[in-house]
């Protein structure tokens, strides 16, 4: 009986991961499309760079500013219903721009309504998901899942590639509507809504285990009030902006930018994808690490070394050859740091918020992040157009990766939380 029991439970944890994880990894695909349609709309129908990155710089925006929104409402109507709306919503959205022939339809779409509908399946879903399922290995299993938001941006690049330079700018888009809609009867079907409905305890919880008390009241209420309480605190501040550097750095400018910077110097679109696609494959082991990491270090630490070396690296790119070798090493380098900053920051928010706070205080600190890649590809594609190179760009955010290293080393230093977060 025990046996069986230990089986199900598996069985049970099992999917509610590997359904978060895939829908993850949709979503991220989702919002890193635009990158793959910037050179098509502009050869097929004349649209700028410029143009194309300001609606991506939109949709990347509401990305995050709909994260606490939607952990709030997860704590209202369920994961599950939530999630099933925003696969829905983004389906429907890139499949009506099928039919778009001017800029302001690509807005609507790609990026108000695919923005709103990624925001719901964002790192804020991992984030409730862990603090719901898990007490012990929350950082791995965070690191696994927030993996798949720059796994499924990058890998899914060469295939979108690839659809783009043999149909044209509507091959991507059938891809992304046919995954996202995939995705909704399995989710509804195999996807629990809490382990106390299947008369479980989150994994590592001893028998007779019982959940934080839930915020209670109105989505919106909920998301506001944390915002205004978490905003009180200098670690919120701190957690914000290094995370808005992350997000400048990564999939606002390389995400974004990489296969035109690539460009630039004679390379085609699908061996940039492939690039791309070789640091989301290495963003797979290295987040995963960095989740086995912070579950035995100090978060503050990794933070500090995570962004030092992005800094640096992203210094030194635009003074590359763009050869074979160095656009490899680049790639292996950057994906193992690409988003391994997610798990050290949830568990600095969750060590000053509260596990039942957390997820909606880190959707606020998510919104850092989708403001700094926002801006990121929006400013990267105006200094391309008036400077026609990125040099600039690369090494303005290579001096923030910098500037956040030494931020994160004061997170967690006020007397009043500095001993709960070194205890982690």
């Amino acid at each position: 009986m025990s046996r069986n029991l230990h089986i199900r439970k598996g069985t049970v944890f099992t999917a509610v991961v590997a359904l978060t994880f895939l829908s993850l990894l949709a979503s991220a695909g989702v919002r890193s499309t635009p990158g793959v349609l910037m050179m098509p709309l502009q050869m097929e129908l004349g649209w700028s760079r410029a143009t194309v990155s300001s609606v991506a710089a939109f949709g990347i925006f509401l990305y995050g500013f709909v994260g606490p929104f939607s952990a709030a409402l997860m704590q209202s109507i369920g994961i599950r219903r939530t999630l099933i709306g925003a696969l829905l919503l983004i389906g429907a959205a890139s499949g009506l721009s099928l039919f778009m022939t001017a800029p302001w339809q690509f807005f609507l779409t790609w990026g108000l309504l695919t923005g709103f509908g990624t925001g719901a399946v964002a790192m804020v879903l991992g984030a409730t998901v862990v603090n719901r399922w898990f007490v012990a290995r929350r950082g791995i299993v965070m690191g696994l899942l927030a993996a798949s938001t720059a796994t499924g941006s990058l890998l899914f690049l060469p295939v979108l590639a690839s659809l783009a330079q043999t149909y044209g700018w509507r091959g991507p888009i059938v891809a992304v509507t046919v995954v996202c809609l995939g995705l909704v009867p399995l989710v509804a079907l195999f996807l629990p809504e809490h382990p106390e409905r299947l008369g479980l305890v989150p994994h590592g919880a001893q028998e007779g285990y019982v959940p934080p008390a839930r915020p209670s009241g109105h989505p919106l209420r909920i998301a506001v009030l944390a915002l205004r309480e978490a905003m009180g605190t200098r670690d919120f501040w701190l957690l914000f902006l290094t995370f808005f550097v992350c997000g400048f750095t990564t999939n606002g400018l390389i995400g974004t930018h990489f296969i035109a910077i690539c460009a630039d110097h004679g390379i085609g679109a699908v061996p940039a994808a492939g690039y791309l696609a070789l640091m989301g494959f290495f963003d797979l082991f290295g987040t995963t690490a960095s989740g086995w990491l912070t579950d035995r270090v100090d978060a503050r630490r990794l933070l500090f070394a995570y962004y030092g070396l992005r800094g640096l690296s992203l210094m030194a790119l635009p003074f590359v050859d763009f050869h074979g070798a160095s656009l490899t090493l680049f790639g292996v380098f950057y994906g193992l740091d690409w988003i391994a900053t997610v798990p050290p920051t949830l568990r600095l928010a969750n060590a000053a918020f509260g596990e039942a706070r957390a997820p909606v205080v880190f959707g606020w600190i998510v919104f850092g992040h989708q403001i700094g890649a926002a801006i990121a590809a929006s400013l990267a594609g105006v200094l391309r157009q008036t400077q026609g190179n990125y040099r600039d760009m690369l090494v303005m955010a290579g001096f923030a990766g910098v500037a956040a290293a030494l931020m994160a080393l004061r997170i967690g230093r006020s007397p009043a939380q500095g001993a709960v977060v070194a205890a982690g």
